[in-house]
């Protein structure tokens, strides 16, 4: 039988705005704890998932924020935030060609263009 801890107990929309709480807290850690088992139960959502990629980028746990947000723009490539954020983790890494990609595409997607 699993234990309910503090960062799991509680409705799916008490753990959302706990989260946010730590979240806004700069706690990104304890955030990404209550995240992770919310991106677990409702895996189809966005909104946790993506809180919980800037939650890793922001504890520079940089792989972890990559995995989460190739998810995201897998299933919505016009998700023009996570490709932005996707980028940025990817500069964070030294992997500076493949993150211009994505830089590229969140600046299309918000309709902002290069003048050439």
């Amino acid at each position: 039988m699993k234990t309910t801890t503090y960062y799991d107990h509680g409705t799916a929309a008490e753990r959302w705005e706990r989260a946010r709480m730590f979240f806004d807290a700069r706690n990104y850690a304890g955030a990404a704890r209550v995240l992770d088992g919310l991106v677990e139960e409702v895996p189809e959502q966005t909104g946790p998932r993506l809180l919980l990629a800037r939650a890793y980028y922001h504890s520079a746990q940089l792989h972890r924020a990559e995995a989460e947000l190739r998810l995201i723009v897998e299933r919505d490539p016009v998700e023009s935030y996570a490709r932005l954020m996707l980028g940025r983790t990817l500069q964070r890494q030294g992997r500076h060609e493949e993150a211009a990609t994505h830089l590229r595409i969140a600046s299309a997607l918000a309709g902002e263009f290069e003048e050439v």
